[in-house]
């Protein structure tokens, strides 16, 4: 050893003695706080200031409190650590052994850390321990059974959201001193509560949520007299509720939802008095509704929708004192609603939808000037709708369609400043839209067919600066379209099918750049089609049919991607434009005598049919040089293979002109071959196209239906992942989809190639991605719960890719274009060229995979990809699911999504970053699931949650509590790549 080397080595030693001796100084609990820091991952040095050199006082270290014994003024004192307080600070690795020394310890919590490994026994033994929370971390292993006969004082245990497993730990009900215990969604086997639960007679907080439970709620429930909550929802529970639950005097909140009960509500409720909340939705009851429910005194929510409940709403509904929310939706219920209802009561929020309520709205409903949300479709009511309803101005949203509704409405309802839905459709209302309908300022949709409503639609109604639909179809409506509607450029969807409207259309429609859907079929419209119709451009139906119509059929109309396409039984003439002149548009033109295909009988053509002319000799010669050009090619093609080898033939062939043979890879049962697949890949049947190639809709006709694929063909030659790799996309997929068996992944049926040809067959989405939906103008169709749901779909896909296989996938391209959606928007992952499948640890890689404004932020300098880089991805979908914008583009400036949403946030609060085509009324889900977006951006990977607890959290900020899904088929089972 040089003499340099040990200079320095002796200098090291030197500046490590002054720690040395300071640690040994301390009392045992600070060392044992200094052991348990360096065993743990600190990402954010949030532990950094444990230190004796940088703090001699070890009571004013950060995160804990010593107890009254300690003297703070003197460090070597012999101070004991109280409470320790390290929740949310990112720290990683096992639990620290050394806390267990901690004998003074009151408070231990450790929540929402990314701590793993089993639940540490010794902690037990603490005999002045009184808090515990263990929440949110990663920890595994079942439960230890040494927590079931310890913790003499031990008042609060919460292991929530963690990953543990075995039995539902029922012996923890013998912790006598137990005042908290919460152990949701953990993913615990099956298993059944005690039959005895009676020890725990101090539980005020029972949060059981989502943790496995099923078999029958027992009755010793009922003699928890000291409980205040009770959780039990999101189970597998069958049975009865036990009637015993009328006991429990102390209860104010009672969770039950989403699970199997069945039998009746029971009676007896009304003699709690302290309770608030009663959710028992989402189950099998049945019977009717008791009557004493609706007289605890202090009420506030009553949710039994989605049952099997039957007969009359008692009258005791009239006298509730405290009810704010009432949700007895999808249920089987019968006759009126007591005329006094709303007036003894603060009502909120009420839905009866899907029932067969009968009679009179009660006009009492707003007397408290509280009401906000009334919900009654289908069902069966009659008369007028109240008066009163006018004054409520606190109203933001109304839905009274499908019932028997008649006479006028209100005028005070057309001008309600913070409605943002009306929905009457299908009733018999009548009279006019009143023009006070200018101070519904809010009004985002106007939904009122099926009516008897009459008299020319007010100009006011362009001057509501929100419309987004206003359906008035299969009315009486009269007169000229208002010439104001051309200036609602927020305009989505206008329907105003089958009325006597007269006039042409209002000059100036290139404003609505949002409009998805123009239905103005079977009126007296007269005039010319505007031309500027052309430029609209998310515009994809479009139905002028059964009017007067008269002039050209506008060139510029083949600019639209129409899916209907209506003109006929008009007065047009001239000639079409060669776009529409094939048999694929025949029947959008019928009724429409003097148009004409091609040159008009009578050589007189307009300056737009000269042009359409042109255009069809061109596309006539344009066609002919493609047809050479082919067979010049196919000449070429046989004559190679014939003298060169080629492909291999066809069984049975050989020679020249044999066709390719298609190697066929099948994944599911098919019925359909090569070439069915090939025989459609016409570009008129082209849905998309990537880097990777087009994708077509092929339509097959099997068992004497049609069905429908996707048909994703890959550019010849290319097709490499974009990882550096050097593996083939193609093959990638094919590894990856073959195996996968979800409802939220998208399912592939099979593949074919052949040579450098490669075809792979899906299941066709109807509803395209979620990218195009959501930022190709039809946003505004999504409400939030729409998107909450595709939200949930998505995470469930993920987590199933994360959690689920062995080893895990991550998929490293999620994005909103990634993501499709079916018939009934839910949503499936899908494209999977580049996704990786990893081991142990993070995958290396030598070039970044990923598009603009999703990838996570180390990614780009480490080259290495986990299942975080997955979630960051995801947060970033979220956010554009939040916002409507998206995740790069020039209305953000030179940030991306992530950055413009902390700004805006730091600058203008939550509410300035929220997407504006949503109501007002989703704003608190919409933040909810915002700060979940927030969590999974986080520039630091160690703060994202996991997938599975994304899921989570997302099934907590639902808007209402979403149905349950089915459990798992044997398609979705773990997957071993």
């Amino acid at each position: 050893m040089t003499p340099l080397l040990l200079l320095l080595l002796l200098l090291r030693l030197l500046c490590l003695l002054p720690l040395a001796s300071a640690a040994a100084a301390l009392p045992a609990d600070f060392t044992a706080l200094l052991a348990s820091k360096s065993s743990l991952s600190d990402p954010t040095s949030a532990l950094v200031a444990w230190d004796p050199r940088l703090s001699p006082s070890p009571c004013r270290w950060p995160h804990l409190l010593c107890s009254n014994r300690s003297s703070v003024s003197d460090a070597h004192a012999p101070a004991v650590v109280a409470s320790l307080l390290l929740s949310n600070l990112s720290l990683a690795g096992a639990f620290p052994p050394a806390l267990c020394s901690l004998g003074s310890l009151v408070h231990l919590d450790l929540s929402y850390n990314s701590l793993t490994g089993p639940l540490p026994p010794c902690l037990a033994a603490l005999t002045s321990l009184r808090h515990l929370d263990l929440a949110g971390n990663a920890f595994s292993g079942e439960v230890p059974t040494a927590y079931g006969a310890g913790f003499p004082s031990l008042a609060t245990l919460s292991l929530a959201g963690n990953g543990l497993s075995g039995a539902f730990p029922g012996f923890l009900f013998n912790v006598t001193a137990l005042e908290e215990l919460l152990l949701a969604y953990i993913p615990f086997a099956p298993s059944p509560l005690p039959e005895d639960v009676s020890s725990a007679t101090r539980l005020r907080l029972l949060w059981l949520a989502g943790c496995g439970l099923v078999g029958e709620i027992p009755p010793s429930i009922g003699s928890l007299g000291s409980l205040v909550n009770l959780d039990l929802s999101t189970n597998n529970l069958t049975g009865e509720i036990p009637s015993s639950v009328r006991r429990m005097e102390n209860a104010m909140q009672i969770e039950l939802y989403s699970n199997r009960l069945t039998g009746s509500v029971p009676e007896g409720l009304g003699a709690l008095k302290k309770l608030r909340f009663l959710d028992a939705s989402m189950n099998r009851l049945s019977g009717e509704i008791p009557a004493d429910v609706f007289l605890a005194p202090r009420l506030e929510s009553l949710h039994l929708y989605q049952n099997e409940l039957s007969g009359r709403l008692p009258a005791t509904l009239g006298q509730a004192p405290a009810l704010a929310d009432l949700r007895l939706f999808t249920n089987r219920l019968v006759g009126e609603l007591p005329p006094e209802f709303g007036k003894n009561c603060p009502l909120e929020f009420l839905d009866l939808s899907d029932n067969r309520i009968s009679g009179l709205i009660p006009a009492a409903l707003c007397n408290a000037g509280k009401l906000e949300q009334l919900l009654i479709l289908n069902n069966e009511l009659v008369g007028p709708i109240p008066a009163e309803l006018g004054q409520c101005r606190t109203l933001t949203r109304v839905r009274l369609p499908n019932n028997r509704l008649s006479g006028p409405v209100p005028q005070g309802l057309w001008a309600l400043p913070h409605l943002y839905l009306l929905e009457l459709a299908g009733n018999t209302l009548s009279g006019t839209v009143d023009p006070t309908i200018a101070m519904a300022k809010n009004l985002s949709q106007l939904l009122i067919s099926d009516n008897r409503f009459s008299g020319a639609l007010p100009a006011q109604i362009g001057a509501l600066p929100a419309l987004f639909e206003l359906s008035a179809a299969n009315n009486m409506f009269s007169g000229l379209l208002p010439a104001s509607l051309a200036e609602v450029s927020t305009l989505g969807r206008l329907d105003l099918r089958n009325n006597s409207l007269s006039g042409g259309l209002p000059q100036g429609v290139r404003r609505w750049q949002k409009l998805t859907q123009l239905d103005l079929a079977d009126n007296h419209l007269t005039g010319t089609i505007p031309p500027e119709l052309g430029e609209l451009p998310v515009l994809n139906s479009l139905d002028l049919s059964n009017n007067e119509l008269t002039g050209d059929v506008p060139v510029q109309l083949e600019n639209l991607k129409l899916s209907l396409f209506n003109l006929s039984n008009n007065r047009l003439t001239g000639i079409l434009p060669p776009l529409f002149s094939g048999l694929m548009y025949r029947d959008s033109f019928v009724g429409n005598p003097a148009l004409c295909r091609g040159t008009c009988p009578s050589g007189g053509q307009s300056r737009t049919a000269r042009r359409g002319l042109v255009g069809t000799v061109v596309s006539i010669l344009a066609a002919a040089s493609v047809v050479l050009l082919l067979g010049v090619a196919w000449f070429c093609y046989t004559y190679h293979r014939s003298h060169h080898g080629g492909h291999a033939a066809e069984p049975g062939g050989g020679g020249r002109g044999s066709r390719p043979r298609w190697v066929l890879t099948s994944f599911h049962k098919v019925g359909f071959d090569e070439d069915d697949i090939v025989n459609c890949l016409d570009e008129d049947n082209v849905v998309g196209m990537g880097a990777a190639g087009k994708v077509y809709k092929a339509v097959l006709r099997r068992g004497g239906e049609d069905v429908a694929v996707a048909v994703k063909k890959l550019w010849s030659g290319g097709g490499k992942a974009a990882d550096g790799t050097g593996k083939d996309s193609f093959d990638v997929e094919v590894a990856t989809l073959g195996k996968i068996r979800h409802r939220n992944i998208v399912k592939l049926w099979c593949c074919f190639h052949s040579g450098d040809c490669r075809l792979l067959v899906y299941e066709y989405m109807p509803n395209g991605s979620l990218g195009d939906l959501l930022h190709g103008g039809k946003g505004g169709l999504l409400d939030w719960l729409a998107r909450h749901r595709i939200m949930v779909d998505a995470a469930e896909g993920l987590a199933y890719l994360h959690h689920d296989c062995a080893p895990p996938i991550v998929h490293r391209d999620v994005k909103s274009n990634n993501i499709l959606l079916d018939a009934e928007l839910g949503a499936k992952v899908a494209d999977f060229g580049v996704a990786r499948v990893i081991g142990d640890g993070p995958a290396a890689v030598t070039a970044i995979a990923g598009s603009c404004g999703y990838i996570a932020p180390e990614y780009s300098y480490t080259l290495r990809v986990t299942e975080k880089s997955d979630v960051y991805s995801f947060g970033v979908v979220m956010l554009e699911l939040v916002t409507g914008k998206k995740p790069v583009g020039a209305e953000l400036g030179d940030k991306d999504l992530v950055r413009w949403v902390h700004g805006g946030i730091e600058k203008d609060g939550v509410d300035s970053v929220l997407d504006p085509r949503l109501a007002g009324s989703s704003r608190d889900d919409m933040v909810r699931a915002l700060h979940v977006a927030l969590l999974c951006t986080s520039s630091l990977p160690i703060n994202r949650p996991s997938m599975r607890t994304v899921v989570k959290l997302l099934l907590e900020a639902a808007p209402c509590p979403l149905e349950s899904k089915p459990p798992k088929t044997a398609e979705e089972k773990p997957l071993d790549v």
